[in-house]
């Protein structure tokens, strides 16, 4: 039934759901806001492994 996951036939029927139910006008909307979205999570968590790399450093006895 799964043996390799996702083949090409189960892609476009997922697209034309996701068509159907946001419509094709609020689509690039959609894509826009989810890629700012992943750009500011990206950036968050950089910050957070900088900021943790940065208190390793330090002496904790100071």
């Amino acid at each position: 039934m799964l043996r390799n996951g996702l083949e090409p036939w189960h892609l476009l029927i997922v697209a034309i759901v996701v068509i159907a139910l946001f419509g094709s006008k609020k689509l690039p909307d959609t894509a826009r806001a989810l890629g700012k979205s992943m750009r500011i999570l990206k950036s968050e968590a950089k910050a957070m492994k900088e900021t943790d790399a940065q208190e390793s450093r330090t002496d904790p006895r100071a």
